[in-house]
């Protein structure tokens, strides 16, 4: 049988991260030569036979999402399962959310998007919009993102006016979940669960930078863990 991944998200044609998930999808699946089928479930679809259906799921940019604890249940259960889970720009903000409640105990923990006056505010509005710009990242030596890039710098676009409020910084640090690459100023922008087949969360959007040519690596990486899965 194909393998099938979920596209956790509000589908909107004119979006273009949503038409670069498409096309990215596309271009690892040529370059890779796999046959995976991609559906765009809607956050308020998400249901308990989600992942008797799908063997990995892509929690898309586009937030805020039509079910919050939806998504962050499909989260948890890909954490915790052994899942290949990719959650980029408000797929990478929610897996922080998943994390700071069902991990660091802060059952509270909110984004601005939902309720921005909430105590435990993980996810912030920037001070600085990111959306369109292009940014530089070191990765930390030994993750699992560096030895996708086999390099430890990249350059990504970005397409957010949200991220990890710096006052959790530190608390972020604390659990298991590796934090793995920063911008020049410290910017959390990707995390990884360590012994996990794939969970990676990227503040950028990846699928922006990939062409048929050069498909994006962490596209391809994403493909091949649901493909063995």
């Amino acid at each position: 049988m194909t393998p099938s991944i979920a596209l956790l998200g509000e589908y909107t044609p004119t979006f273009p991260p949503h038409l670069g998930t498409n096309a990215a999808i596309e271009h690892a699946k040529t370059a890779l030569g796999l046959e995976i089928n991609a559906d765009w479930i809607s956050t308020e679809d998400i249901d308990q036979t989600l992942f008797e259906r799908y063997a990995g799921i892509w929690v898309a940019p586009g937030s805020p999402y039509r079910n919050m604890d939806k998504t962050l249940a499909a989260i948890r259960h890909a954490r915790e399962n052994g899942i290949p889970c990719f959650g980029t720009c408000g797929g990478f903000q929610h897996m922080i959310l998943e994390y700071a409640r069902n991990v660091l105990g802060f059952k509270d923990a909110q984004h601005a998007e939902y309720d921005p006056y909430a105590s435990d505010l993980f996810i912030s509005k920037l001070a600085c919009s990111l959306a369109g710009r292009q940014l530089p990242l070191t990765l930390e030596p030994g993750s699992r993102v560096a030895a996708i890039y086999d390099t430890l710098t990249a350059n990504e676009q970005y397409y957010c006016n949200f991220g990890i409020n710096p006052d959790y910084f530190d608390v972020l640090k604390q659990g298991p979940l590796r934090i793995t690459a920063a911008d020049a100023e410290g910017g959390i922008r990707v995390i990884e669960w360590p012994d996990h087949p794939f969970f990676i969360g990227t503040l950028f959007v990846p699928q922006a930078r990939s062409t048929p040519e050069q498909p994006h690596p962490l596209v391809a990486a994403f493909l091949r863990a649901v493909s063995a899965s």
